[in-house]
């Protein structure tokens, strides 16, 4: 069995991140969320991720979070914001990716923070609506993480060309853990806020909050994944 390479403090190019150049915030994004939050949670048909299947994502989502009228709202702020002239969606959900405008419901129980970055075939922003109204945690949000080695040094955060993920990388072959990285900055969970980042910054759920008896009590998220159209 091949050994793995150790990991540098430059196995990873490192970008602070800056708000407003790497990634954006917008708060009350949705004129009307509370319908959308009602529609949400009442969905019947979700597909389960972990712990209950062995996939890469954790949770349950299901599709068409927004209707078009409203992911039109979210898509035209996103454009003027990053300065391009039109997105491209991410197309069928795949392993590990939980598909774009699909709706993300994960309780405190089934999942922690997993950095990670988003595949660059597939997107090159992501995004995030957080809908719970009444959050248990504001630190359920996004975070932003620098890989920490074992002597403390810090290293990057950016998954460089032509790698398509961390796991592509000399070094991390067999994963990663929490250990392994050093939270940067944290975007707190508030209602109705639309946070978008180039999807090559690591990064995750800060952490999750509910019951597994209480569907309305978890945490609530839609995902957006979205190539550029200069």
């Amino acid at each position: 069995m091949k050994t793995p390479m150790p990991l540098r403090a430059d196995t990873l190019p490192y970008r602070k991140p800056e708000l407003g150049k790497h990634y954006w915030i917008k708060d009350n994004i949705l004129p009307d969320p509370f319908p959308v939050v009602e529609r949400c949670f009442n969905k019947t048909e979700w597909t389960m991720g972990a712990p209950w299947r062995p996939e890469a994502w954790p949770g349950m989502r299901a599709p068409n979070a927004l209707m078009p009228e409203e992911l039109a709202v979210v898509e035209d702020l996103v454009k003027s914001q990053i300065g391009v002239r039109a997105l491209r969606p991410q197309g069928a959900p795949v392993d590990g990716i939980s598909g774009h405008n699909h709706v993300q419901i994960v309780g405190g129980g089934e999942a922690v923070a997993r950095p990670h970055v988003d595949s660059s075939k597939l997107c090159d922003y992501a995004g995030v609506l957080y809908l719970h109204p009444y959050p248990a945690t504001k630190h359920a949000g996004t975070s932003f993480y620098r890989l920490r080695l074992t002597d403390g040094t810090l290293g990057g955060n950016i998954c460089p060309l032509p790698y398509e993920s961390l796991s592509q990388i000399p070094g991390f072959e067999q994963g990663s853990d929490l250990s392994m990285w050093e939270e940067e900055i944290e975007v707190p969970y508030v209602f109705n806020r639309l946070l978008v980042y180039k999807s090559d910054i690591v990064h995750s759920a800060t952490a999750y909050f509910g019951w597994n008896h209480e569907l309305g009590s978890k945490r609530i998220a839609v995902v957006f994944f979205w190539k550029t159209v200069s």
